[in-house]
């Protein structure tokens, strides 16, 4: 195989057999069946689907790994004409376009990757009415020549993916999706519908305005993620806390950590490749060709870490990412959700995992505070830390919390860290007085180290230099340690009962709210600080982490997995878009003998089962 691009338009425009797909009105269930393999549509998908068939607009919030793509695939296989998907990231539509293809669909993509003789082969298919599916980037479908373009061609329907960029308050706020309103400008007639997996009530009401959608049908899935084990821990020298998180449970597993700073990711990438694990770096300052190949090695390859801003991750469809890591706190919990949810999308099992400390809450509200954003836009966004923090400081369920944050109810998951090991309390009154009254007296200009030693009565060079060894808060602490002094003060900011000084060197201060605790007419329930907890789930190796086969069953599992790995080779694509891991642990369990068998495994279409059905029965055959 050639070049990607060249290669994806040669297999789908011209070499391609005829798909599978019969022209005409074909049933939504029967394209699930025989087009993707599922039996069932699941949960609201059905619905979505009839409406959009139907020729509704809608707005659709359903969780990563919850088959969104499903949602807007079959309505553009039913309907007449293309159905046009807009995308942000235009490096991930290669291994979008190439799982449809593996399927029988006739799908492309229209990006700036592409040379002009590659596009218009694409824009002649369309025209032409052979595609299914076409990818395009927000910013490529905005120009006159693609609007024009596509006012010549047979459109199915517009489905907006990652429509959370559209909103101001959101966490990946993207100008150009607010001009996409003009689709119902110039297609008035096209169902259009828009694709999120995280949207909280303000959002969602931007999305429906901003894209102009008529009358919508709001589908809302549950944003429950069961298999993510969600895990905060007090900051204690992150990355040491980090590796021992990986060799203990995810050595050999493909994940991604999340850095705030570029040059905080370049230095992790730095620390996991010396300890001797396959660790890469990606963010905005680096060449773009290198990030792409980061990324391609990422997604093709098994075992690899991606180091990483928020720059990464929008669109991943890597369905066997073991872990997500967090080394800073996100900015919201749609930002959490969304950088969480790239995790164990095949539903196996899977963790999600954060530092967390006193800096990161100092850090993100200096963030806000010194933004050139407005008063309202601040005050908003400050509403969304404060509901993170309340996430992290919890002694409940962090499942319960983060749903009731989407307006969902749920019960306590017993798949968190606080479930599996609740967290003890204290009556913090007097420690939060004394913190309180230190601060005050002190100036409220020093930050928590100094604090800290004054409270604990260590007369530092700097204690000594304020002269605060003479004042009637030093050594007052001394019954606390500094890890606990550090867990108050945390805790304090993050109820609001301090403030950091965002003009000077983010001093501490008291706020209004501080007053009732000073008079001794509030008590203060403080949690013990957030220690490393066992996980409860110890991983050996990959294959007792993600698979738990048999160990009689070895033979078949690494055998399907070799003959995928070179399947993919072969087609230059990643191994996950010949097949999941979950259709291969179907097969070893079912271990089928005929077709019609393999045929009625999930994620087996007829294309597939075509395709690859007489190794799949050998390998089997072979192995039993």
């Amino acid at each position: 195989m050639v070049d990607c691009i060249g290669n994806l338009i040669s297999v789908s425009l011209k070499e391609s057999p005829p798909p599978i797909l019969i022209p005409g009105r074909m049933q939504s269930l029967h394209i699930l069946r025989e087009v993707f393999g599922y039996r069932e549509f699941r949960g609201e998908q059905k619905a979505v689907v009839d409406h959009v068939i139907a020729g509704g607009d809608c707005l659709v919030l359903m969780p990563t790994g919850g088959g969104k793509s499903l949602c807007y695939q079959i309505p553009s296989l039913v309907r007449a004409g293309t159905g046009i998907v807009v995308s942000p990231l235009i490096a991930l539509m290669q291994d979008q376009v190439d799982a449809l293809l593996e399927a029988g669909v006739r799908a492309a993509f229209l990006n700036s990757s592409m040379t002009s003789d590659e596009a218009n082969r694409v824009e002649r298919s369309l025209r032409a009415g052979e595609l299914d599916l076409l990818y395009l980037a927000p910013e490529r479908l905005l120009t006159e020549q693609c609007l024009q373009l596509l006012a010549r061609s047979n459109i199915a329907l517009f489905a907006i993916d990652e429509a959370h960029c559209v909103s101001q308050w959101g966490h990946d706020f993207r100008p150009e999706y607010i001009q996409l309103a003009v689709i119902r400008e110039r297609f008035p007639g096209v169902p259009r519908m828009a694709l999120t997996a995280t949207a909280d009530s303000l959002t969602r009401n931007e999305i429906v305005d901003r894209l102009a959608l008529d009358e919508p049908r709001i589908f809302t899935a549950s944003f429950d993620r069961p298999n993510i084990r969600y895990r905060i821990v007090e900051k204690d020298n992150p990355r040491k806390q980090l590796l021992a998180f990986l060799r203990d449970e995810h050595e050999g597993d493909v994940g991604i950590v999340y850095c705030l700073s570029r040059a905080k990711v370049d230095e992790t990438a730095d620390m996991l490749v010396e300890a001797g694990l396959r660790a890469l770096p990606y963010h905005a300052g680096m060449p773009s060709e290198q990030r792409r190949l980061n990324q391609t090695a990422f997604l093709r390859e098994d075992g690899v870490i991606m180091v990483a801003t928020i720059a990464f991750g929008m669109g991943i469809d890597k369905p066997d990412v073991r872990f997500v890591a967090h080394l800073d706190l996100p900015k919201s919990v749609e930002s959490y959700y969304q950088e969480t949810g790239r995790a164990g999308r095949d539903g196996l099992p899977a963790d999600a995992w954060m530092t967390y400390g006193l800096a990161d809450v100092v850090q993100q509200r200096r963030m806000i505070d010194t933004s050139e954003a407005n008063d309202q836009y601040k005050r908003v966004a400050i509403g969304k830390l404060d509901a993170l923090l309340g996430l992290c400081e919890t002694s409940g369920c962090r499942r319960e919390r983060l749903l009731d944050y989407f307006g969902e109810t749920s019960k306590p998951c017993g798949n968190c860290d606080n479930c599996l090991v609740p967290p003890r309390t204290w009556d913090g009154t007097e420690a939060a007085q004394k913190a309180l009254s230190c601060i005050y007296r002190t100036g409220q200009r020093f930050g928590a180290l100094h604090v800290i030693d004054v409270l604990l009565g260590n007369e530092t060079p700097r204690v000594r230099e304020w002269g605060h060894q003479h004042l009637s808060t030093f050594g007052i602490g001394k019954a606390l340690s500094q890890q606990a002094w550090r867990g108050v003060l945390r805790q304090l900011l993050a109820m609001g009962y301090l403030s950091a000084d965002l003009e000077g060197y983010g001093g501490l201060r008291l706020t209004e709210s501080s007053r009732p605790i000073l008079k001794g007419t509030q008590t203060v329930m403080l949690r013990e600080h957030l220690a490393s907890k066992p996980a409860g789930r110890k991983s050996k190796s990959r294959r007792d982490a993600t698979v738990e086969i048999d160990d009689s069953d070895l033979g078949l599992w690494e055998a399907l997995r070799s003959w995928r790995a070179k399947t993919a080779r072969e087609h230059n694509v990643p191994a996950y878009v010949i097949m999941h891991d979950a259709t291969l642990k179907e097969i070893v369990r079912v271990a089928p003998g005929t077709l019609d068998e393999l045929s009625e495994i999930t994620g087996m279409g007829v294309r597939k089962v075509s395709n690859y059905g007489a190794d799949l029965l050998r390998i089997v055959e072979r192995s039993g």
